[in-house]
């Protein structure tokens, strides 16, 4: 039995309360969430300070694409039963939340753990919003995972 599936490009504040509220229903024993945050300090490959990120999609075609993802998701994981994919555009300060994924189940070895994990990699893979990075030494977009040759099976 499939749950919801909840598809969102959005300007508007993640809340999280809200979102288990819509995705809970009297089968559902346990809930994976990921929160992606704006990073004040990024330590990684070359460390600097970022004061905002800016997010931009294609909001058609990205919530095409996320749809996409929720069907590939159910294919893979199919006690996993509500879905939950939304992406803020903008512009934010560090702290944020920007980006919510969260799976249910009945259980917590449904694969909501592991459906979450995918959820947030192939977005960053196959759906059409850029990220311009904002620091005191000027600003860039920045390149992510993106190839349109991922959006194929």
């Amino acid at each position: 039995m499939t749950g919801q599936t909840i598809i969102r490009i959005t300007e508007q504040a993640l809340e999280i309360d809200p979102m288990i509220k819509k995705l809970t229903d009297q089968s559902t024993g346990a809930m994976a969430i990921f929160t992606g945050l704006v990073r004040g300090v990024t330590q990684q490959k070359e460390p600097h300070e970022t004061t905002e990120l800016q997010y931009e999609a294609y909001r058609e075609m990205a919530e095409k694409m996320m749809y996409r993802i929720a069907d590939e998701i159910r294919a893979q994981w199919p006690l996993v039963r509500s879905i939950a994919i939304i992406q803020r555009i903008g512009i934010f300060t560090p702290g944020i939340p920007t980006v919510l994924i969260v799976c249910t189940g009945e259980h917590r070895d449904s694969g909501i753990f592991e459906a979450a994990k995918y959820g947030i990699e192939r977005l960053k893979q196959v759906v059409p919003i850029w990220k311009k990075e904002i620091s005191p030494d000027g600003s860039k977009w920045v390149e992510g995972d993106y190839r349109p040759e991922n959006m194929h099976l």
